[in-house]
This record gives structure tokens, C-alpha cells and sequence, in this order.
């Protein structure tokens, strides 16, 4: 994971604790924006789109990352990798590079407090700030990453798969993939979110990263009605730990939700009850338990 990466992981976290357990993930940000996802999301009832149409969308979301990354390398020079450094540092340095010293404060300040309204969930404020940033500085990694999780969380996802493209591009980093697998998603492009999950299993990345992706992919075959294939991925190789993490947790209520729309009952009633044990304030695990009594 890339320095960059991890200041905006840990504004994530840090609203994460504010929000309570399960909060600020793919799942949890789909659930919190469905009236914004209505407006970019195929409506019910409408005609599915077509192979063909359904790639064409994707390579104009890639063909614009990769344009808007081009434009910014011809006119300022790229931000070339450096070695490990001092995040504020790193950042600083990158952002000289793309907009010039003479504005590499007033730009630096202003994605510092896009940064702060990201983590108070203020992303209407944070999005107005890093689209400008976006255009001033589009060869800093930075930049792209903390605008495409900006519009992620306001359910814009064509316009947010198109800045976490160019992130990966910049970066070359996979830590956002679940989060572009999930944009995808929600834009019914499903070879995208199989072909993410392929390169975050070949990447193999943090444990928790791996799940969030294993977790949105199996989400993916739920949506299209693959119940079974949705099981088949969130258990394999799945026991539940003495100790268990976040991300185990999340992968768990996954399962278990799974286990419940496929009627077996006692199977999600006993994940569920594993969930709640480990963490009695963890998303909606007792409503559910007791939906299931």
C-alpha cells in the first residue's frame, strides 16, 4: 500500500470508530447512498445492457482516467515514484512537481481540508474542493485517490470509477480495487468486478483488502441471482477465528446473510450469534438474530 494510500485509509478508519463497526465500506456506502446511486444505476424494469455496451462504457471511464493523467504528464511532467518518505512529505513533493512551488501550498492546504470534510463526512464540501484540485493536479495519486472515495461515498460511481482509475494508473497500486470492483458493480458491469477480483487474487495484498474485494464480488453474483456462487466464494477456506478482526467479521455477516436467503436458517442464526458475541454493537447483527428467532 502506497504512503499516499494510507493517510486516506486512516481518515477512513478514524470516521469508521466514529460511525460504529461496518461503517465506511464498500457495502456500507452502497446501503447509505441508494438515493444517489438511482440517478446513475440502471432503473427496474429497464432494458439490461449488452456486452458490447457494457464495455464500451468501461473503456470510456478508462479512456478518460487515461486522457486526464496524459494531459496533466504533457503540460507539468508526471509524479515519478520516490522512495519511502514521510507521507506529508511525499505529498508535498509530488504536488510541487505537478502545479509548481510558487502553488503547491495554497494546493496542498486546500487537500488538507478536503481531506478533513472527507473524514467529518462532509463530501458534497470535499468533493467541490478535490474536483478542482483534480484538474489543477491530475498526476498526483493523492489527489485522485481522495476524490474517487469522495464520490464513491456520494454514489456517483461512473464518475468515481473514472478517478480511481487514474489513481491506479498513477500508483499502480491495487489497495482501492474493492472499491472500483464495487463502483463497477453498481454499474452492472460484471466482467469488471471478476476481472478485479482476478487481479486482487493474483496482487494478494493485505488480508483485509483481499476480503472487501471477495466480499463485493460475491455481492456481485448475489445481484445477478448466483446464491450459490456468492457461498461458494465467501466460504471457501472460511473458519471463523478466536480473535476475529474487522474484516473477518464483515466477510462473516456477508456469509451469513447468504445463508439466510438461501433458507438455511441455522447456519446464518449461528454466524449471526458468532458476530454478536464478538461484538454485540457490530452493523444490525441483532435485529437479525432476532428476525431469525
Amino acid at each position: 500500500m502506497s504512503n499516499a494510500s494510507r493517510v486516506w485509509r486512516d481518515a477512513v478508519a478514524d470516521a469508521d470508530r466514529q460511525r460504529g463497526p461496518g461503517a465506511g465500506s464498500p457495502e456500507a456506502a452502497r446501503a447509505e447512498s441508494t438515493e444517489a446511486r438511482a440517478t446513475e444505476r440502471p432503473q427496474e424494469g429497464s432494458r439490461p445492457a449488452r456486452v458490447e455496451e457494457e464495455w464500451v462504457l468501461v473503456e470510456e471511464v478508462r479512456g478518460e482516467a487515461e486522457g486526464a493523467v496524459a494531459r496533466g504528464s504533457s503540460a507539468r511532467g508526471a509524479a515519478t515514484a520516490s522512495s519511502p518518505l514521510d507521507l506529508a512529505e511525499e505529498v508535498r513533493q509530488q504536488l510541487s512537481r505537478a502545479v509548481g512551488t510558487a502553488r503547491s501550498e495554497r494546493v496542498e492546504r486546500r487537500l488538507r481540508e478536503a481531506a478533513e470534510d472527507f473524514e467529518h463526512e462532509r463530501f458534497g464540501d470535499a468533493s467541490r474542493i478535490l474536483k478542482k484540485l483534480s484538474d489543477e493536479a491530475p498526476t498526483v495519486a493523492a489527489v485522485r485517490e481522495l476524490y474517487g472515495l469522495t464520490l464513491y461515498r456520494q454514489g456517483k460511481w461512473r464518475s468515481a470509477a473514472k478517478e480511481l482509475e487514474a489513481y491506479r494508473l498513477l500508483s499502480d497500486g491495487v489497495d482501492q480495487l474493492p472499491v472500483l470492483a464495487d463502483c463497477y458493480r453498481a454499474l452492472r458491469q460484471w466482467r469488471m468486478v471478476d476481472e478485479l477480483w482476478q487481479e486482487l487474487g493474483a496482487a494478494s495484498p493485505d488480508a483485509a483488502t483481499v476480503t472487501e474485494g471477495r466480499i463485493v464480488t460475491a455481492g456481485a453474483r448475489a445481484d445477478r441471482g448466483d446464491l450459490t456462487g456468492a457461498l461458494a466464494l465467501l466460504s471457501q477456506g472460511w473458519r471463523f477465528p478466536k480473535s476475529p478482526k474487522l474484516h473477518h467479521l464483515r466477510r462473516a455477516y456477508a456469509l451469513a446473510d447468504v445463508y439466510e436467503r438461501l433458507g438455511e436458517v441455522p447456519r446464518a442464526r449461528d454466524l449471526f450469534a458468532r458476530i454478536q458475541s464478538a461484538d454485540p454493537d457490530f452493523a444490525d447483527v441483532g435485529r437479525r438474530l432476532r428476525a431469525l428467532d
